[in-house]
């Protein structure tokens, strides 16, 4: 059992095969067993579900969230009462022949808190030793998780390959993570080579536990998996580990221990953003949550919005100068340009950029005007940074006039402002160029 104000956590090791009852019966045997010797989480690793014989029938054999063996696993972590990390769950996708490598948390009562596609795939070609082309049946995921509040902590979810990039790991650190995990299946070669070495390091690195389950044995005539799950500590020593055989291995997760090391070593503090950056690229949000969105003072409706991430969003313009002419802000509300943080910048030009490309091949041009009135000076008469984007044709304005018609157009009776449903039916149909789609739909961008 766990000591006081520290919680025990498990890494379940195992030699799946193809056929799913028989690996479900080995995990539900070893996740009760150590349930019963005080682990509060278990973590599974990569392909706990199955290992196929050939990369069309892992594809074939593949079931959606709501299928028989989550449904299964859900049942037992509801009826254990004990958190479970799966790792590396066969995911469908009904869009694609393929599927997704998705790691998926499930809560003591059984419900799917959290779910990750696995971002970086194992296509890797060592003569005489390694071949293997993950993305000859999986689809990469496009999005990092947030780490998941556990009971055990903070925990940030990889898989397997995913080891190797520890821009990665650092990311979920910087977000919060104090848990990294690496459900996986390392093959024989490079985990004899570099497993707990990369292990070790991203610990050490990131100042996090690293909870990592394996595979481990013969699998079939062509997968052979290395084994050696193991938890290591945020200093790097390696606190349990399991052989190269089916088995638990448990430990503590100790909180004050790991905010100890990071108060007396604060390497996140030491970082130097003036030189470099750890950030995930923007996040494109499939449909809008908020109704009206502030613009410095004024109410943008989610029905004049037709592009948004986390920190941005596009609209159409109540005055446009030119046809198609839009605005790009960020969401927090700034005045000047050189209020936004590194990360704001970044996405705000990403979105001028997807915008930009779209409202040329929508009015047939390849020229921009791209303006951004950075205080009142310069024209700014709403009171929030905004990027203007006008689709330019030629002679559409004589010399430079198209500023004088920026600063003027949204003074006086100069120019008619449209209704309301006039903006919504522009938004409607550049939704449809930004997303090619009419609703959101998560397939698209990834599961988790």
């Amino acid at each position: 059992m766990a000591s006081s104000g520290k919680k025990l956590v498990a890494v379940l090791q195992l030699t799946a095969n193809q056929c799913k009852a028989a690996n479900f019966k080995i995990c539900e045997s070893l996740i009760t067993d150590a349930k019963k010797r005080g682990a509060e989480m278990v973590f599974l690793p990569e392909g706990f579900d199955y290992i196929a014989e050939s990369s069309q029938e892992s594809a074939a054999m593949s079931e959606p969230l709501e299928g028989t063996t989550m449904t299964s696993y859900r049942d037992l972590a509801k009826r254990l009462g004990v958190w479970l990390s799966l790792g590396g769950f066969h995911l469908k996708n009904n869009c694609d022949s393929r599927m997704h490598n998705c790691h998926v948390v499930l809560n003591s009562a059984g419900d799917v808190v959290a779910t990750y596609a696995k971002t970086h795939l194992f296509d890797v070609n060592i003569p005489g030793k390694v071949s293997l082309s993950e993305s000859r049946y999986c689809i990469p995921g496009t999005k990092v998780a947030p780490p998941v509040e556990a009971p055990v902590g903070k925990v940030g979810l990889m898989c397997c390959y995913d080891l190797r990039f520890p821009e990665l790991s650092g990311l979920l650190a910087q977000k919060g993570a104090e848990i990294l995990t690496y459900p996986s299946a390392f093959t024989k070669v490079t985990g004899e080579a570099h497993w707990e070495i990369l292990l070790r390091a991203r610990a050490i690195e990131n100042q996090c536990y690293v909870v990592a389950a394996a595979q481990a044995g013969q699998h079939n005539a062509r997968r052979q998996s290395y084994g050696h799950s193991m938890i290591v500590d945020p200093w790097g020593a390696i606190l349990a580990q399991c052989d190269e055989t089916p088995g638990i291995a448990l430990a503590e997760i100790d909180l004050e221990r790991l905010r100890d090391i990071r108060r007396n070593m604060p390497t996140q503090s030491h970082r130097r953003d003036d030189l470099y950056h750890l950030r995930t690229a923007p996040e494109v949000l499939d449909e809008s949550t908020i109704e009206k969105h502030d613009f410095g003072g004024h109410l943008i409706s989610k029905k004049e919005v037709f592009f948004e991430t986390t920190l941005s969003l596009a609209f159409v313009n109540l005055k446009p100068v030119v046809p198609g002419h839009s605005l790009v802000i960020p969401k927090r509300s700034v005045k000047k340009f050189n209020e936004l943080s590194s990360e704001e910048m970044a996405d705000l030009f990403y979105v001028v950029q997807r915008v930009g490309s779209m409202l040329e091949k929508r009015y047939g041009v390849n020229s921009l005007t791209i303006a951004i009135q950075d205080g009142y000076d310069a024209g700014q008469t709403v009171k929030h940074l905004h990027v203007h984007l006008l689709p330019r044709r030629p002679d559409d304005f004589e010399k430079d006039e198209v500023y004088k018609e920026l600063e003027s157009h949204d003074k006086g009776e100069n120019r008619r402002a449209r209704t309301p449903q006039e903006m919504a039916a522009e938004a409607v149909e550049l939704r449809l160029l930004m997303y090619g789609q009419p609703t959101g739909n998560k397939a698209a961008h990834g599961t988790g």
